[in-house]
């Protein structure tokens, strides 16, 4: 089994999740690696309270999400296709604001 901690910030995507901040997750084993796309599938049908289509669009995440995975931007760490290691910690920072 794969141990992740996901966090959404303050901004608003918490609410996506029941308003938890933090989560530790224990992902099922499979025979191969996750990766980030099957992440959000897992994330999409687990995790999220209400509202998907806030939060992915497609087999990603909305426009305006930011997605960390150990700090680094994913676009620098392969994005969807990213494999996920034990430990890592991915965040989603909305960076859209009502105003």
């Amino acid at each position: 089994m794969l141990f992740e901690q996901l966090e959404t910030d303050r901004g608003g995507a918490e609410l996506l999740f029941g308003s938890v901040k933090e989560h530790h997750v224990t992902l099922p084993n499979q025979s191969e690696p996750w990766d980030m796309k099957q992440l959000l599938v897992w994330i999409r049908g687990n995790m999220l309270k209400e509202r998907p289509e806030l939060f992915v669009q497609g087999d990603t995440v909305r426009p305006g999400i930011l997605v960390l995975i150990n700090d680094a931007d994913w676009e620098l760490m392969g994005e969807l296709e990213y494999e996920l290691q034990d430990k890592d910690n991915v965040v989603f920072i909305s960076t859209l604001h009502g105003g």
